[in-house]
C-alpha cells in the first residue's frame, strides 16, 4: 500500500485499528431492528411498525462544546461519549420519543485508537443507557486543521414516538406540578464560562479538593445524566404533560419551551439543595445568582409538568425527584413566563 497518505499526516493503518477497537463496545449497543453491522456504507434500522399506531420520527443532533478541551487537558477520554449522546438523548426525551440509534461524528488531528477507543467506549456506555443502538459514524483524521492532541465530537439521535403521545406542550396546564430531577452536575452546557471563572481568572488546579471533597475536575469531566430510563416509562403511561431539558440557557431558556405562552412557571429555588459546585462558580467567578439560572442547570438538569393526582407516582419511582413548582395562568402578554422565587423569602 502507498504510503502517500501517511506522509501527509493520515494514517489509514491506525485507522483500521481504531475501528476493531471499537467494535466491541459498539456491540454492546446492538437493538433486534438493526439489520447490519458496522463498515457498511449506510446503517440499516428496520422499524417495528407493529409497536406503534402513527409513529413518528423524532431526531436530534449536539456536541459536547468546550467541555472536550478540559478532557484534552486531564487526559481522561471515557466519559465524554457519555455526555454526547445524553445532549442527543435527553433532547429527544423532551418531546416524548425514545431513541432508537445513534451515529457519532469524530474529528482528530491525529489517530491515536487507544484514545479513540476510549472515546467511542464512551459514547457506546451513552447508547447503552439511552436505550439506543451505536449503528455507525465517522473517525476523521484532519492534522492541517487540529493539533496531534486535539478533538471534536458531535452525534445524532433518532428516536420514536406515537403522535398522540408526543409532547409539544399542548398538554400543560395551569396547576400542574413541576417536578425536578437531579444533574449529576455541570452537565454539557456553560464550559466557556467555566473555564473562564477556574483557569482564566483564578488558575486552579485540576486536583483541587472541593468542600464535598471531590476534586474539581472530577466535577467538570462528570458525564451528563441521560434521563430515558427513568422518564420513558412514565411517557408510555401518558401521565406526563410536559418535559423541559435543562442545557444552554439554564431555567429561563428551557423552561417555557414546553408550554404555551399563555402559561408562566413558578419555581421555588428553595426546594432543592444546589450542589457546590455552582456555588464555587457563584463565589469564584463573583456572579450574581439570577445570572446563574440563566447558563446552569443548578442541579435540575430536567423538569417534568404532571397533573397533581399523578405527581407521587413520579416522586416515588424517580430516585431524587422532588417538587419544585408549578404552572399558572400568564396574566398579560408582558409578564414574565417564567418566575424564580424562594418561598422563604431568603
Amino acid at each position: 500500500m502507498s504510503n502517500a497518505y501517511q506522509a501527509s499526516g493520515v494514517d489509514i493503518e491506525k485507522g483500521y485499528e481504531a475501528v476493531e477497537r471499537m467494535k466491541k463496545h459498539v456491540a454492546r449497543t446492538q437493538r433486534p431492528e438493526v439489520l447490519n453491522q458496522l463498515g457498511s456504507f449506510g446503517a440499516l434500522f428496520k422499524l417495528d411498525m407493529t409497536k406503534y399506531t402513527n409513529p413518528v420520527l423524532v431526531s436530534g443532533t449536539d456536541g459536547v462544546g468546550t467541555k472536550i478541551l478540559l478532557a484534552q487537558e486531564a487526559n481522561k477520554y471515557d466519559t465524554i461519549g457519555i455526555d454526547c449522546v445524553a445532549m442527543c438523548a435527553n433532547d429527544i426525551l423532551a418531546q416524548g420519543a425514545q431513541p432508537l440509534f445513534f451515529l457519532d461524528y469524530l474529528a482528530v488531528g491525529q489517530n491515536e485508537p487507544a484514545t479513540i477507543e476510549q472515546i467511542v467506549a464512551g459514547v457506546a456506555e451513552g447508547c447503552v443507557q439511552a436505550g439506543a443502538a451505536l449503528v455507525g459514524g465517522e473517525t476523521a483524521e484532519m492534522p492541517d486543521l487540529y493539533h496531534n492532541e486535539e478533538f471534536d465530537l458531535a452525534g445524532f439521535c433518532v428516536g420514536v414516538a406515537d403522535q398522540d403521545k408526543l409532547l409539544d406542550g399542548s398538554r400543560v396546564k395551569a396547576g400542574d406540578v413541576l417536578i425536578g430531577l437531579p444533574s449529576s452536575g455541570i452537565h454539557s452546557n456553560g464550559y466557556s464560562l467555566v473555564r473562564k471563572v477556574f483557569f482564566k481568572d483564578n488558575s486552579v488546579p485540576f486536583n483541587t479538593v472541593l468542600r464535598d471533597g471531590k476534586t474539581l475536575i472530577d466535577h467538570l469531566l462528570t458525564p451528563t445524566k441521560i434521563y430515558v430510563q427513568d422518564v420513558m416509562p412514565f411517557v408510555e403511561e401518558g401521565i406526563i404533560n410536559g418535559i423541559a431539558h435543562i442545557t444552554g440557557g439554564g431555567f429561563y431558556e428551557n423552561v417555557p419551551r414546553m408550554y404555551g405562552e399563555n402559561l408562566a412557571a413558578q419555581i421555588d429555588l428553595d426546594a432543592w439543595q444546589v450542589p457546590c459546585i455552582f456555588n464555587e462558580i457563584k463565589e469564584l467567578g463573583k456572579l450574581d445568582e439570577m445570572d446563574l439560572y440563566n447558563v446552569f442547570n443548578m442541579g435540575i438538569g430536567m423538569v417534568l409538568a404532571v397533573d397533581a393526582k399523578n405527581a407521587d407516582a413520579i416522586l416515588a419511582g424517580i430516585d431524587g425527584a422532588v417538587v419544585i413548582g408549578q404552572m399558572t395562568e400568564r396574566q398579560a402578554a408582558d409578564d414574565q413566563n417564567i418566575q424564580l422565587i424562594r418561598k422563604s423569602g431568603v
